[in-house]
Order: C-alpha cells, then structure tokens, then sequence
C-alpha cells in the first residue's frame, strides 16, 4: 500500500532549507562580529589618539 504523502520528500526539502538558512544565519553573525570588532578597534584608536598615546611608525 503506497502512502498518501511523500512525507520524506517534504523532509528533505525542509533539511535543505534549513541548512542554508542555518549557513546564512552563521555568516550573518560573522560579518556583524568583524564589523563589530571593526569599530571597537577604531573607536579605541579614536581614544588613544585623543589622548596623545599614538603608535610609532
């Protein structure tokens, strides 16, 4: 007797659909967290210059 829905068909599909919104969701983290790093580095040069304590070049 044949079932009356491709419930494994269904599954896959979700499993894939999960798998890239879970990989778009990680990059998404990354590229906040490099940007988020990005402006703590440059807020904290802001303050080091500011206060006359700049690096040798």
């Amino acid at each position: 007797m044949k079932p009356l829905h491709n419930d494994d068909a269904k599954i896959e599909a979700l499993d894939k659909k999960l798998w890239w919104q879970r990989l778009l969701w990680l990059l998404t983290i990354w590229c906040l967290s490099v940007l988020a790093l990005g402006v703590v580095a440059g807020a904290m040069r802001l303050l080091m210059s500011s206060a006359g304590l700049v690096a040798p070049k």
